[in-house]
């Protein structure tokens, strides 16, 4: 069944959409529930190298975005051609594509982290928590972008509420997890990037099992072999939200 089809009213429109706005602003959130209890539980120091070296992370999690807006766009087409099985097919390449690019960046962004923090300017008593927080991070790059991609994604099987509330918790995840680590644990700023990262495995895993499980689902996850065409026409689709994200980051 294609649950984007039929007639739209404008509450099924506005259904739709707030659901992926709604879980934006949530998501955006992360940053600044680190920085609260960073700065008032670890210092001013870890506080700023947070702030210093959060936009090099996002960037490297915004890939999620250009995956997920690109990928749905082809796929929710693709959909609409009655292609039910080719549209699951192009689903799937995105999303091991995305898996694939989540570890390799994280690999490579824990090994020059060093460097990451230094071009960004971070002195010799920051570089210490600029380097933890981001391998930390890092080591859950790859859950960060499926969270971004099942965002798109959850709209164009026909379930935005769902991301919404994987979403939401995820994000109360972070805050009581950055809560437990930070003011009871004193873990710092190891303890913020580990409550992130869990985190997003809350907003990740339970959408990656369900469209894996769901009979439901206008697209299943299958296990296939990339193809570098659609892909490439995925990423060429999202690439304007990637931007966005990049030039947020560096502003």
């Amino acid at each position: 069944m294609n649950r984007l089809a039929g007639h739209y009213t404008y509450g099924r429109l506005l259904r739709y959409c707030l659901a992926p706005v709604a879980m934006m602003v949530f998501s955006s959130i992360y940053g600044v529930v680190d920085g609260f209890f960073v700065s008032n539980w670890a210092g001013q120091t870890a506080f700023a190298a947070v702030n210093l070296i959060m936009p090099a992370l996002m960037i490297l999690g915004g890939l999620g975005f250009m995956y997920g807006t690109g990928g749905t766009a082809l796929a929710a087409r693709t959909l609409g051609e009655g292609k039910k099985e080719l549209a699951s097919r192009y689903f799937s390449m995105v999303t091991w594509t995305a898996v694939v690019t989540g570890v390799l960046t994280g690999a490579l962004g824990s090994i020059f982290a060093p460097d990451i923090a230094r071009l960004l300017g971070a002195d010799a008593g920051m570089m210490k928590d600029c380097v933890e927080y981001a391998r930390v991070i890092l080591f859950f790059n790859a859950t960060f972008i499926l969270q971004n991609v099942f965002q798109s994604f959850l709209a164009a099987a026909g379930r935005p509420g769902l991301g919404f509330v994987c979403t939401v918790a995820a994000g109360i995840t972070n805050m009581i997890l950055d809560w437990l680590f930070i003011a009871v644990f004193g873990w710092g700023t190891s303890g913020a990037a580990l409550a992130t990262g869990l985190g997003t495995c809350v907003g990740s895993i339970p959408p990656l099992v369900w469209f894996m499980t769901s009979r439901s689902s206008s697209l299943r996850l299958m296990a296939v072999v990339p193809a570098p065409g659609p892909v490439a026409r995925a990423c060429l689709n999202g690439m304007s939200e990637f931007m966005s994200n990049i030039s947020g980051s560096l502003v």
